[in-house]
């Protein structure tokens, strides 16, 4: 985000999007302004800047995020870049105060010398006293879904169904990128249940019929249970899964194949799920071989460790797809 015209362009699509999803004008207000803040500490102070802006809806609960990603300098001082008055270049420097505040939940992971994501939730529901409906679940669910470059549309695509004790996750990757394989993608969620999922190799046989004549995808399915600590899960084709921790790595891999076009028959797998662990999901656009140089990024919302991962790790040719689930920290 070198030209400061974008922040602008930015602005104004966040504008028509909060108004499209019937945000107030308060909570659409306050988009802008975290827009407006974070577009220009980029054109101020980064370099490799970019803004994602998405929505999504966790358990009935309608947000919009705001993630900022730069590729340097980071910050020094973190908690001295937050206090208002504070400035490197010469502005008010209220910029990270004022979106900390504003913003529903605010999340920051930076490396000096490296970069710096920041992520800035908006919830649509509130209370009678205008507090955020967030979800009151027993996990905490972050992803980021890009499209290739030069693409105004991803093939890849995911969803989550959420219990109390239990998270049904799916990631699909339309074979190539465009929209082809946006609506192989696309052909493939229809048959996920959003509210009560579906065991893994139910929906990998399911979605392989609904991908008859398509040209198909690739598609991983999985099951996370809070009180057994296990996950079983099933796929087909290239959809990776990691269960990391501070002290374990283990890898979920699918057995071979393409839904919609050839699936041996559909095996479930189980692992188990250490307690503190985080399961990240993710598309081919990803590299298969990565490794976190710095384990504090783990600590952060699933929203930034998505957004970690894309941007240290995509392979920058493809669609690219990242989902990190860890359990609620307010559950037991």
């Amino acid at each position: 985000m070198g030209d400061p015209s974008r922040v602008g362009e930015a602005r104004r699509h966040a504008a028509a999007m909060s108004s499209r999803l019937g945000f107030d004008a308060i909570q659409s207000g306050r988009l802008a302004v975290a827009v407006n803040e974070l577009g220009n500490n980029l054109i101020r102070h980064a370099t490799g800047g970019r803004l994602l802006l998405a929505a999504r809806e966790v358990a009935g609960s309608l947000a919009i995020e705001l993630l900022s990603i730069d590729d340097g300098p980071g910050m020094a001082d973190l908690q001295a870049c937050l206090r208002d008055g504070y400035s490197t270049a010469g502005s008010a420097g209220e910029g990270l105060g004022a979106v900390s505040r504003l913003a529903d939940d605010f999340d920051i992971h930076t490396q000096p010398g490296h970069g710096t994501l920041i992520l800035a939730r908006f919830y649509r529901e509130r209370d009678v006293a205008g507090k955020p409906r967030r979800p009151n679940g027993g996990f905490a669910v972050g992803a980021v879904c890009l499209a290739a470059p030069g693409e105004h549309v991803s093939g890849d695509g995911w969803g989550v169904a959420l219990q109390a004790q239990r998270a049904d996750v799916v990631v699909v990757d339309g074979l190539g990128h465009g929209p082809d394989a946006a609506e192989a993608a696309a052909a493939a969620l229809t048959v996920f249940d959003p509210l009560h999922g579906g065991a893994p190799g139910n929906f990998v046989e399911r979605a392989h019929q609904a991908l008859r004549g398509t040209r198909g995808a690739a598609i991983g399915a999985y099951r996370m249970d809070r009180e057994t600590g296990r996950i079983r899960f099933a796929g087909a084709g290239n959809i990776l899964g990691r269960v990391i921790s501070g002290i374990g790595d283990r890898t979920l891999v699918s057995q071979s194949g393409t839904a919609g076009v050839q699936v041996r028959t559909v095996q479930e797998q189980e692992m188990d799920w250490p307690a503190h662990a985080l399961v990240i999901l993710h598309s081919d656009g990803i590299q298969s071989r990565w490794q976190f140089d710095d384990a504090t990024v783990l600590q952060r919302d699933p929203a930034i460790v998505a957004a970690f991962v894309i941007w240290k790790f995509s392979r920058g040719r493809d669609d690219a797809t990242v989902v990190v689930i860890r359990r609620a920290e307010n559950q037991t």
